[in-house]
């Protein structure tokens, strides 16, 4: 298999922005209510899944059992839809992944429905979230760092 590129080393001012982004979001989705780090972790893991990027997947299943996810919900995100394990916040912010992650538009009454569920900040901030991980699983699905060398 040909060795890619180390991403970082080629290009470390880009990569310094999309961690002070990783660090913002991490940041506001602690401070914000509709939010909390579990549903940042379940989106990332969602939006890997639909991605395939195994790197993202190893990474955010590894650091989501740190701060304490049980298996059970990990094993059961890829069907949440039919899980009773996942509180309705949580439900909406993997629906609304989903629905961006597939490309497809966002009616006024679907975008009400969020803004009512999460405020102007949260909606924003799970938005951007969403975005941000769907970027992250291009890049590493383009230069392939070996899973599990984030350790």
């Amino acid at each position: 298999m040909l060795k890619r590129i180390n991403y970082y080393a080629a290009a470390p001012q880009a990569f310094e922005l999309l961690f002070k982004q990783e660090e913002i979001l991490g940041k506001q989705f602690t401070e914000i209510p509709s939010l909390g780090k579990a549903i940042l972790e379940l989106v990332k893991l969602r939006v890997s899944q639909i991605n395939q990027c195994a790197f993202c997947l190893d990474m955010h299943s590894t650091q989501a059992f740190e701060m304490g996810e049980t298996h059970e919900r990990m094993i059961a995100l890829s069907a949440w839809q039919d899980s009773l394990l996942f509180s309705e916040q949580e439900r909406q912010a993997l629906a609304w992944a989903e629905h961006l992650v597939f490309g497809h538009s966002v009616d006024d009454a679907h975008y009400e429905e969020m803004l009512a569920n999460f405020g102007k900040s949260g909606l924003t901030y799970l938005t951007i979230a969403i975005n941000a991980i769907s970027s992250w699983n291009r890049i590493v699905k383009v230069f392939k760092p070996e899973v599990g060398s984030f350790r």
